[in-house]
């Protein structure tokens, strides 16, 4: 049975697919709904041995696992790595598609690491109380600028803990400036009890997770900063040297270099920015350690301010979480 290479322009409703022959002659296109019928129709066109190449988006993990056991192999591509459209005018679904099949017929797309479901599961939980947490304080500044506004500062209780809410029910403002205090109250309240439903989540997994309790051996990583790490490493392998997993983290300086000049930028951002605020809120404990890291982070804080030695020792603490991580043979 002929090999075919099958390019994908994946999108939330449907997708646009395009399938080549080894010799580069194409065999069929044609567009799917990105549902049940739609994969299962694209499914039998494929042959057993096709590779199929397609972006990553947000719908990316579902549409691998639907077609992975119906073809030979499937490749999610690097978009900032792989360049398809250098060159063209023109950009289409169709056209997306046809460049994509071709560049994997020719073996020059980058892919990524396909996480397993456990890893996803991770972060899945991680992430989601991650927004959590973020709902939580947007909704606290929401309403302390409520209050601000009608003349009532807020500085005894806090507003996570029962007594706050309470102080919150028992407070009396204009009409209007009440009912959006009770409003903001009622919401608050739901989110903190999703939050610890969340917390005893994290926390659970944590503790049974043997690379966690690793990970929290180091200063400053604790059960939620140890399970995001984790989640968003899942395996260190990935990463000959500890540069390359700060690179992943997005922490490493840009840098260009022609003949005699240099130039070196801030940090590239590149990569996962979970993980990158994991280790910038960890690094955050740096200058508090008692041991060579910590007298090092002190001067480096004074020498170069507290925003820059943070981001300093987070890609240190690339270099110790490298270290630690345990390996498996």
């Amino acid at each position: 049975m002929e090999k075919l290479y099958i390019g994908i322009d994946l999108h939330s409703a449907s997708f646009q697919a395009c399938a080549v022959a080894e010799d580069g002659t194409r065999r069929w296109e044609a567009r799917f709904e990105r549902d049940a019928a739609g994969i299962a129709a694209f499914c039998a066109r494929c042959p057993s041995s096709s590779a199929v190449a397609v972006e990553t988006t947000t719908p990316t993990w579902h549409f691998v696992d639907a077609v992975a056991p119906a073809v030979g192999s499937v490749c999610v591509v690097d978009p900032f790595r792989t360049r398809l459209k250098a060159g063209y005018a023109a950009k289409t679904d169709r056209l997306d598609a046809r460049r994509l099949a071709d560049a994997l017929r020719r073996e020059s797309v980058v892919s990524i690491y396909c996480p397993p479901l456990a890893i996803r599961e991770l972060r899945e939980l991680c992430r989601s109380r991650h927004v959590l947490v973020q709902t939580r304080t947007a909704l606290i500044q929401r309403l302390r600028a409520v209050l601000l506004r009608h003349g009532i500062r807020e500085t005894r209780q806090r507003l996570t803990r029962a007594s706050g809410l309470g102080w919150l029910s028992s407070v009396t403002l204009a009409p209007q400036g009440q009912a959006a205090v009770q409003r903001l109250r009622r919401v608050l309240e739901l989110v903190l009890a999703e939050t610890r439903l969340a917390d005893a989540a994290v926390a659970q997994a944590a503790a049974t997770d043997p690379i966690v309790r690793a990970l929290t051996t180091i200063p400053g990583i604790g059960p939620v900063i140890g399970l995001t790490v984790r989640a968003e490493i899942a395996d260190i392998a990935r990463f000959p040297t500890a540069p390359r997993l700060a690179s992943y983290a997005g922490l490493v300086p840009r840098v260009e270099r022609s003949a005699s000049h240099a130039w070196t930028g801030p940090i590239t951002k590149r990569g996962s920015p979970w993980l990158r605020w994991a280790l910038i809120e960890a690094a955050l404990h740096g200058p508090r350690r008692h041991d060579a890291e910590g007298r090092w982070a002190r001067r480096l804080a004074l020498r170069k301010g507290a925003l820059k030695a943070r981001v300093a020792i987070a890609r240190t603490l690339c270099e110790e979480i490298w270290r630690v991580w345990p390996r498996v043979g």
